[in-house]
């Protein structure tokens, strides 16, 4: 045989990779919290996907799972006794089926607080992820004003 004068390409040392990506820190998150919270959180990231097969995952502010399509949609927080969901832009979307139960008193933010046992509504809360794309895509479309003169550019 013959010696190759092709070099062979080693992997980077995982010090030289950089970060993995936000989805393998959302995994890892929804597995080291063992009980009901990652159940809950592994739950409704599927029911985000399924409602949006063009989200993009992120994981901002100390490890928190952000859910984005042309702007935030939601975040997913972790906490002893909930797992919440905030959407940045709730106070403008429409919650029929009465989802939202917590941060109600903000002009912007309005959130869903799971609690340990508690059954989401699959479908209103896929219509709100949705509502939520929808809303981002619309504010995207939008041309955007010139902060020094007001004149749209």
């Amino acid at each position: 045989m013959t010696k190759s004068t092709a070099t062979m390409q080693m992997p980077a040392p995982a010090s030289q990779q950089g970060p993995p990506p936000p989805s393998q820190l959302i995994d890892a998150k929804i597995a080291e919290l063992k009980d009901w919270r990652g159940a809950t959180l592994a739950k409704v990231r599927a029911l985000i996907r399924q409602a949006d097969p063009d989200v993009v995952e992120e994981v901002k502010w100390r490890g928190v799972p952000v859910w984005e399509h042309a702007g935030i949609i939601c975040t997913g927080e972790t906490y002893k006794s909930a797992v919440k969901l905030t959407f940045l832009k709730g106070a403008a979307l429409e919650d029929p089926a009465g989802l939202f139960n917590a941060s109600l008193e903000g002009n912007a933010r309005r959130a869903i607080d799971l609690h340990e046992g508690a059954v989401i509504d699959e479908e209103a809360f896929k219509a709100l992820i949705r509502a939520a794309v929808a809303l981002n895509m619309s504010k995207a479309a939008k041309p955007k004003k010139s902060p020094s003169t007001g004149h749209k550019i």
